[in-house]
């Protein structure tokens, strides 16, 4: 977590500090008060719109019955309206990501203490060292942090332990703490069935960019590749798919390197699966959906040219969310793919079939409805 800031507030007539941690990077708050089982939801939910940071100071469960009181209130404010379903696909989705991040803000206000050991000293606080530990090894002193993140933390410590089926390789990933987690893993099903390019019969290289939970990398691997560099800026993903590779006997086949991209060389195939949505994340945890300007897209197509092998392949899975948000074109793809001086050998969908595709409550509804998620079989002209 980031640890460069400090949290202020007053207590029993005294100033008192802490050392203060986010995993988004949210700066320490200004005001904060602190509070206990007394404190009424509607006062809560009053005080954090009004930007107070709320210090918990009695029993552990009933903070979480407090957060949940004040996410019904969040909602009520912000449904999915009928007017936001009028409006056109993008202004849906903006409209949609500004709601969320407003709720986000004022569910981050309610904070919750930690002792240096990551023990909570709260009445009823569950044992959270472990999942503390996979995020923040090395901390030395008592700290403050939000309640909700905490409970992320917790989430992402449960799907590390049981991991998340993946039906196209009849095997477990196991996703950690700020990795992308493949719990849409429609897509694996494309690299499971897709034509191996011939020439990896001679040229056994292929590149897997932005690895992140090693997922493809695998895919392929079971399908015999020899030889795979997996490539992520983050080291924490490189540590997840090394975790994941190995608990599948195949990372002798895969080398794993730290780069933005593409690793120095030249493959027979290579692979990308980059985030699907052209707008800017809020938090660090979101870089694996959203892409500001398609720097990734734009970044692999563009450099296939220099790193496939004379008659290799470059597979783009990607979602055409985008393109149904009014986003991004499928007219503006294909010219990208064009400007790289490469063409498309071929083309296979799959539907997505998460719960929020059949769930029209929710306002970008017809967007997911209608989303299709792409292998691109793309070489060079």
């Amino acid at each position: 977590m980031n640890d460069d800031s400090i949290i202020r507030w007053q207590e029993t007539d005294e100033e008192k500090s802490a050392r203060w941690r986010s995993e988004k990077g949210l700066p320490a708050p200004k005001r904060v008060q602190v509070i206990d089982d007394r404190m009424p939801a509607n006062s809560a939910y009053r005080l954090a719109c009004e930007g107070t940071a709320l210090l918990w100071r009695g029993d552990f469960q009933n903070a979480r019955q407090l957060l949940h009181a004040m996410a019904r209130r969040a909602d009520k404010i912000n449904p999915g309206k009928p007017k936001q379903l009028a409006a056109s696909p993008a202004e849906a989705f903006h409209r949609h990501r500004l709601a969320q991040s407003q709720r986000a803000r004022v569910l981050e206000k309610l904070l919750i203490p930690f002792n240096a050991d990551h023990s909570i000293p709260l009445r009823r606080a569950p044992d959270v060292h472990a999942a503390c530990l996979e995020v923040n090894d090395s901390n030395t002193e008592p700290y403050v942090a939000s309640l909700r993140e905490l409970l992320g933390l917790i989430g992402a410590h449960e799907w590390r332990k049981k991991g998340i089926l993946i039906p196209a390789l009849g095997a477990v990933i196991h996703p950690h703490y700020g990795v992308f987690a493949p719990i849409r893993n429609e897509y694996v099903q494309l690299i499971a069935h897709a034509p191996i390019p011939e020439l990896l019969a001679t040229e056994s290289t292929v590149f897997d960019i932005g690895t992140g939970t090693g997922v493809l990398a695998a895919a392929l691997a079971l399908r015999g590749v020899r030889h795979i560099i997996a490539t992520d800026q983050d080291a924490r993903a490189l540590n997840c798919a090394r975790d994941n590779l190995t608990r599948l006997n195949v990372l002798n086949q895969v080398e794993l390197v730290q780069t933005d991209l593409f690793p120095q060389g030249q493959a027979a195939l290579i692979v990308c699966n980059p985030p699907w949505i052209p707008a800017r994340p809020s938090s660090p945890l979101e870089h694996a959906i959203f892409d500001p300007d398609s720097r990734m897209l734009r970044g692999f197509l563009q450099g296939l040219n220099a790193h496939l092998l004379p008659g290799g392949e470059g597979w783009l899975i990607l979602s055409d969310f985008a393109e149904h948000l009014g986003l991004r074109t499928r007219e503006e793809l294909l010219a990208a793919i064009d400007a790289a001086h490469l063409k498309v050998l071929g083309k296979s969908d799959v539907k997505p079939h998460h719960p929020r595709v059949s769930d029209t409550r929710d306002p970008l509804y017809t967007a997911r409805n209608a989303e299709l998620t792409s292998l691109w079989r793309l070489t060079t002209q």
